[in-house]
């Protein structure tokens, strides 16, 4: 089934106007005018306020089971904390939590180290997106791991609204059971996934790459509805919660920025 979060998630995607590419002369395109983030680390020893956006107050779409809830978002123990958990909140019996940077990043390289929640219906996501809201195409780079089989993560991509680059990877000891390093390298003419070190993908038709600088995200969200991507939602009965310690943002030609990054052993 190619149908993912990523296609349902977005209010406004109804229609999409196609962006005309406006580069100013020599070095400077499009997608340096739009990226304003520069490299971080984040270890989430507090939430940064000023780095991170938390999503309060609604859903994404009938798709979704769950209103997104800053109260489901928090840092214990150096860890950040999101959390799926039975309470009615607006319309939806279940609230959820996500975050988004305040600023968009464009090519360079993403990482995070994580462990996700599990349950059919539940999906743990980190990835990019911009799209509409933002006056923009919807671009977006996934890592999912849908709770229904822990062991695999699918990393995807959408150029414009296309998707279809689904590939399911999987993840040794599964990935809710223990913590794990997601990674991908956006260039303009390639991108590449890793899990745990590895390549696990990598994409070099242009038509495939995004262009746009985009935020990054965490969530973990449920469904009732698309069960034959997600499987059929149940609730465990206690709070699902998908632990995240560390994200990081590395620019082009940058030196890595902690011991285990993945930039410190590339090219």
């Amino acid at each position: 089934m190619t149908t993912s979060k990523s296609y349902m998630q977005r209010l406004g995607l109804v229609s999409i106007a196609l962006m005309s590419a406006c580069f100013l002369p020599q070095v400077v395109s499009a997608q340096d005018d739009q990226a304003s983030g520069r490299s971080f680390v984040d270890n989430f020893e507090h939430l940064d306020t000023s780095r991170w956006y938390i999503s309060d107050g609604w859903n994404n779409g009938a798709y979704q089971n769950c209103t997104w809830s800053r109260k489901q978002v928090n840092v214990k123990d150096g860890t950040l904390q999101l959390q799926f958990i039975q309470s009615k909140t607006g319309d939806r019996n279940y609230a959820c939590g996500e975050i988004q940077t305040m600023k968009r990043y464009g090519y360079g390289t993403y990482e995070a180290r994580y462990r996700t929640a599990k349950g059919p219906g539940l999906n743990s996501a980190f990835f990019t997106y911009i799209g509409p809201t933002d006056k923009k195409p919807h671009d977006e780079i996934d890592f999912e791991v849908l709770g229904k089989n822990p062991g695999q993560v699918q990393v995807n991509q959408y150029i414009s609204a296309k998707g279809g680059n689904e590939k399911l990877v999987p993840v040794s000891g599964g990935a809710d059971q223990n913590f794990n390093d997601y990674a991908f390298v956006w260039e303009k003419d390639r991108l590449r996934y890793y899990v745990n070190g590895k390549l696990v993908q990598e994409v070099t038709d242009p038509s495939k790459i995004p262009t746009n600088a985009q935020k990054i995200f965490f969530s973990l969200w449920g469904t009732d509805t698309l069960s034959g991507w997600m499987g059929k939602f149940a609730y465990g009965g206690e709070p699902a919660t998908m632990e995240i310690k560390r994200v990081a943002f590395t620019a082009p030609g940058e030196k890595c920025l902690f011991p285990e990054s993945i930039t410190c052993k590339l090219d």
